[in-house]
């Protein structure tokens, strides 16, 4: 199966919280997200994901910026961001950094932020300070330079692309 032909240059001007998530998670998704490639609108996952998420905290609003949607961001600028999964993951931490780095060039005077996992009931609170948005420009410039490259990433050993919705393309014959 061949990816539809994007523009990945116009896909790295504007990195949105997915970007990072997939860069963090596995660089050959984000490769393949960037060039269009978008398997997730089948998975039963990723739909899964989206009735936890219509159907906790319904009092919040999304705030959209554009190249990014943050589930909500509360008054004392404390971004927030909602998981299905029932396990923390450096990914999600990187997630709500990159919007706390988005927020904060458009003079937002950000606190941190807090990854909700309603599932387990347990929350992880993300640091922002220098070295968080030191974290969150080298995760950009990383995956700027994964979604440039001419070749996809090497994937990943196969136990770990479990559940993914890139599986049959990494992994099907």
């Amino acid at each position: 199966m061949t990816p539809p032909d994007n523009n990945p240059a116009d896909e790295a001007a504007q990195l949105g919280g997915i970007h990072i998530k997939y860069f963090h998670h596995c660089p050959r998704q984000l490769w393949l997200y960037a060039r269009g490639y978008r398997p997730e609108q089948r998975s039963e996952l990723v739909a899964f994901g989206e009735v936890v998420d219509d159907t906790t905290f319904t009092r919040r609003r999304d705030v959209d910026l554009g190249e990014a949607k943050i589930d909500w961001v509360t008054a004392g600028a404390i971004v927030h961001e909602t998981k299905s999964s029932r396990a923390p993951s450096p990914s999600h931490a990187a997630q709500v950094r990159h919007y706390c780095l988005l927020l904060e060039r458009r003079g937002v005077s950000v606190r941190g932020g807090t990854v909700h996992y309603p599932l387990i009931r347990r929350t992880t609170d993300v640091p922002w300070g220098a070295d968080a948005r030191a974290e969150a420009e080298t995760s950009e410039e990383q995956a700027r330079a994964v979604i440039a490259a001419a070749e996809a990433p090497a994937r990943l050993k196969r136990s770990a692309c479990r559940g993914c919705s890139y599986l049959d393309y990494c992994w099907g014959d």
